[in-house]
C-alpha cells in the first residue's frame, strides 16, 4: 500500500510538472499578455506589432510615390557631387560680390576706395595661400640656389647691412634734428639707454643673440616710420582708428536698451564696459570663422622670418596684438610643456608688453587717440621679442621648429550664433574683473593719498601723495623717452599708476589731461600744470600701452600654470623678469614714437599765451611759448600794425619778458 501511494504521488507530481511545463511553453509561445479593461480576454501585443510591421514593410514600396523617388535620387546626386556644387555656389557668390564692387567703384570710386582695397587684399592672400599650399616645394626649390648663396656670403653681408643701417640712422637723425629740433635726439638716447640696461641686467649677458634684438628694433622703426612719417601710412591708420571708433559706438544701442536713455550719466559702467562686451563678441565670431587664426599666423610668420625667432614665441607675440595675455598662449597650448625657458619668458613678455583688443575700445572711449593705440599695439609685438631675447637669451635647443609645424587652436563653437553667445558670456568675467579692480584700486589710492598727505603735513608738505612719489621715481625714464621736461613729472606719475595699479587707472588720468588741453583751460593752477603738450601725450600713450603691472603678474602665473602645470616653478620664477622686460618694451616703443612723431602746434598761440601768462606762477621757457612769442612779434614786423584781436596785454608783457624784445615793440 505504501508503494502504491508513493507511485500515485509521483504520478500526481509528474502530471503537475507536465502541466506547468506545457503552460510555460504556451506562455513562451504567446509571450507577454495584457488584460483588457473590460472582460477576461487576453491580447498578444508583441505578435500584433510584429504583424503590423511586416504588413507596413510590405506596403512601403507600394506607398512610395514618384516624387519621393525623385527626391531620393536628387539627394544621392548632391552627396556624390557635393564638392562641385559648393564650388559652383561659391563662384556665383564671388561673381555677384565682384559685380557689386565694380558697380560701386563706377558710381563713386573715392567713396568705394576702402572696399576696393579690402577686395584686392583678400584676392591676393587667397591666391597666395592657394599657390603656396599647392606649389610650396617648387617655390622653395626655385629659390634654393639664392638661399645657399646668401648662406655662404652671409658672414660679411650681415656686417655690411648693419653698417649701412647704422649710417642711415645717423644721417637721418642729423637731418631730422636740423629740421625739427633736438628733442628727437633725447628719444634716441633713451632707446640706447634701455638696450644697455637690459644687456647689463641680462640673465646670460655673454649668450645674447643680437639678431632678434636689432631686428626687433629695426622692425619697430620701420613700422613707426611708415605710420607716423608717411602720409599714406598715417592716413591708413587714422582711417582705421576712425572706423574702429565708429564701429564700437554701435554698443551704445545695446547699452541704451538695457540701462535706459540716461545711460551716459554713469559713463564708465554703462558706456565703457558694454564696449568690452561688444568687442569680445566680435572677436569670438572672427575666431570661429578662422580669420583671427589666419591673421595671427601671417603676422607671426613675418616676425619669425625677419627676426629669427621660433614659431611658438612668434605666434604668441603676434596673437597679443589682438587678444589678451591669457588668451594668446592658448594658440600654442599643446607646446607649452615642450618649449625652452627662454621661449616661456618670451611668451610672458609678449603678454606684458601689449594690450588686448577687448580693452582697446575702452581706452578709445576715454578720448585717447585710436590711431596711436593701434600703432602702439603693432609696434610693441617685435619690441617684446627683442627685449625678451636680450633679457633672457636662448641657451637651449628649441624642440618645436618650423619643420614640425604648429597645430593651431580651433573654435569650440558649432555655429556663428553660438560663437557670439560664447564671446558675450566670456566677457562677463573680464567686465567684472575690470570693475572690481577699479573700485578697489581707486579706493586704495584715495586712502594712500590721504595717509601720505597726513604724513607730509607733519613736515609742512601736505602735497605729498602717491602720484608725486611715482613721479620722482619714473621722471628720469619719462624724460629719456623724449617727454618735455616740464611734462616728465606728470608722465612719471602716470607710469607709476600703470605699474602699481593698472593701465585703466593711468589712461583715465591721461584722458583727463587730454580733455583739459582740448577745452583750453588754464595751463597752470596754483603752480600745478593742468595739461601737457601733444608730443608728451603721444609718448605717454605708447608708454602706457601694455599689461605690465603687478595685478597682471598673478593673472599670467595662474593662467599659464593651468595650461602647463609641469612648468609651474619655471613660470613663477621668470614672471617678474618678464614683467620688467614688458615694461621696457613699452618704453622702447615710446622712444621710437618720440623719435618719429612731429605733432604740429596743438593749441592756438593766443590761447596758449593767455593760459600761460594768466597762471599764478610765471611759466618756464618752453619751446611752444618761444615759438608763439616769435610768431607774435613776426606778425608785427610784417604788418607794422598792432595785431590786437586775439592777443591780450598779458600775452604781450609775457613775451616781452621771455624774448627781451626792443622797447618800441613792447
Amino acid at each position: 500500500l505504501m508503494l502504491q501511494n508513493e507511485n500515485e504521488g509521483v504520478d500526481v507530481i509528474n502530471q503537475r510538472s507536465l502541466t506547468d511545463n506545457s503552460q510555460r511553453i504556451k506562455n513562451s509561445q504567446t509571450n507577454t499578455t495584457v488584460l483588457t479593461n473590460r472582460g477576461d480576454e487576453y491580447i498578444n501585443v508583441e505578435n500584433y506589432l510584429h504583424e503590423n510591421k511586416r504588413d507596413a514593410d510590405d506596403e512601403q514600396p507600394r506607398l512610395k510615390r514618384h516624387l519621393e523617388k525623385k527626391y531620393d535620387k536628387a539627394c544621392k546626386f548632391c552627396k556624390k557631387h557635393k564638392t562641385r556644387i559648393c564650388y559652383v555656389i561659391y563662384g556665383i557668390l564671388i561673381t555677384a560680390y565682384l559685380a557689386a564692387v565694380i558697380a560701386a567703384c563706377s558710381l563713386n570710386f573715392q567713396r568705394a576706395l576702402p572696399l576696393f582695397i579690402i577686395t584686392v587684399l583678400a584676392i591676393f592672400f587667397i591666391c597666395w595661400d592657394f599657390l603656396m599650399a599647392k606649389y610650396e616645394d617648387k617655390v622653395a626649390a626655385l629659390f634654393a640656389p639664392g638661399k645657399r648663396y646668401l648662406e655662404t656670403q652671409w658672414f660679411w653681408m650681415k656686417w655690411v647691412l648693419r653698417a649701412a643701417f647704422l649710417i642711415t640712422i645717423i644721417c637721418w637723425l642729423v637731418f631730422d634734428t636740423a629740421k625739427h629740433g633736438s628733442r628727437q635726439l633725447v628719444s634716441f638716447g633713451g632707446l640706447v639707454m634701455y638696450v644697455l640696461l637690459m644687456f647689463i641686467f641680462s640673465k646670460y649677458p655673454t649668450r645674447v643673440a643680437w639678431r632678434p634684438v636689432f631686428s626687433g628694433i629695426t622692425m619697430q622703426f620701420i613700422l613707426g616710420l611708415l605710420i607716423l612719417r608717411t602720409k599714406t601710412g598715417f592716413d591708413v591708420f587714422n582711417w582705421l582708428g576712425i572706423q574702429i571708433q565708429t564701429f564700437l559706438e554701435y554698443s551704445d544701442t545695446g547699452a541704451k536698451f538695457v540701462f535706459g536713455e540716461k545711460y551716459m550719466d554713469h559713463f564708465f559702467a554703462f558706456k565703457v564696459l558694454p564696449i568690452v562686451v561688444f568687442f569680445s563678441t566680435v572677436m569670438s565670431m572672427l575666431y570661429h570663422v578662422g580669420f583671427m587664426q589666419w591673421l595671427i599666423g601671417k603676422v607671426g610668420w613675418i616676425m619669425q622670418v625677419f627676426m629669427g625667432t621660433t614659431p611658438v614665441e612668434s605666434l604668441v607675440a603676434a596673437g597679443n596684438i589682438f587678444v589678451g595675455q591669457t588668451e594668446s598662449p592658448l594658440l600654442v597650448r599643446p607646446y607649452l610643456t615642450h618649449i625652452t625657458k627662454s621661449e616661456l619668458h618670451a611668451v610672458m613678455t609678449a603678454g606684458f608688453s601689449t594690450i588686448a583688443g577687448s580693452v582697446l575700445g575702452a581706452y578709445i572711449s576715454f578720448g585717447v587717440s585710436a590711431s596711436h593705440l593701434l600703432t602702439a599695439s603693432v609696434m610693441s609685438a617685435p619690441a617684446s621679442l627683442a627685449t625678451s631675447k636680450l633679457f633672457w637669451p636662448e641657451t637651449e635647443k628649441p624642440t618645436v621648429t618650423l619643420h614640425k609645424g604648429l597645430q593651431r587652436a580651433k573654435s569650440e563653437s558649432t555655429n556663428l550664433l553660438e560663437a557670439a553667445s560664447q564671446g558675450a558670456s566670456a566677457s562677463i568675467l573680464l567686465v567684472a574683473n575690470i570693475a572690481v579692480n577699479l573700485i578697489s584700486f581707486l579706493a586704495l589710492l584715495a586712502f594712500l593719498d590721504s595717509a601720505l598727505s597726513w604724513v607730509g603735513s607733519l613736515f609742512d608738505y601736505s602735497q605729498l601723495n602717491f602720484e608725486n612719489i611715482c613721479a620722482y621715481v619714473f621722471m628720469p625714464f619719462s624724460f629719456m623717452m623724449g617727454v618735455d621736461w616740464e611734462d616728465s613729472f606728470i608722465v612719471g606719475g602716470l607710469l607709476g599708476y600703470k605699474t602699481f595699479f593698472n593701465e585703466f587707472v593711468a589712461y583715465e588720468r591721461l584722458s583727463t589731461l587730454i580733455h583739459n588741453r582740448e577745452n583750453g583751460g588754464n595751463m597752470y593752477i596754483n603752480g600745478v600744470k593742468q595739461y601737457m603738450s601733444v608730443r608728451s601725450e603721444v609718448i605717454a600713450t605708447y608708454a602706457l600701452c601694455g599689461f605690465a603691472n603687478f595685478g597682471s603678474l598673478g593673472l599670467v602665473i595662474g593662467g599659464l600654470t593651468s595650461m602647463a602645470p609641469s612648468r609651474k616653478k619655471e613660470i613663477a620664477g621668470g614672471a617678474f623678469r618678464a614683467m620688467i622686460a614688458g615694461t621696457v618694451a613699452c618704453f622702447m616703443t615710446a622712444c621710437v614714437a618720440g623719435m618719429l612723431s612731429v605733432p604740429g602746434l596743438e593749441v592756438p598761440c593766443h590761447i596758449l599765451l593767455e593760459n600761460s601768462f594768466n597762471a599764478t606762477d610765471f611759466p618756464a621757457n618752453s619751446t611752444e611759448l618761444v615759438e608763439c612769442c616769435q610768431q607774435l612779434f613776426t606778425s608785427v614786423n610784417h604788418s607794422q600794425i598792432f595785431p590786437g584781436g586775439n592777443y591780450s596785454l598779458n600775452s604781450w608783457k609775457g613775451c616781452c619778458q621771455i624774448l627781451d624784445q626792443p622797447v618800441f615793440l613792447c
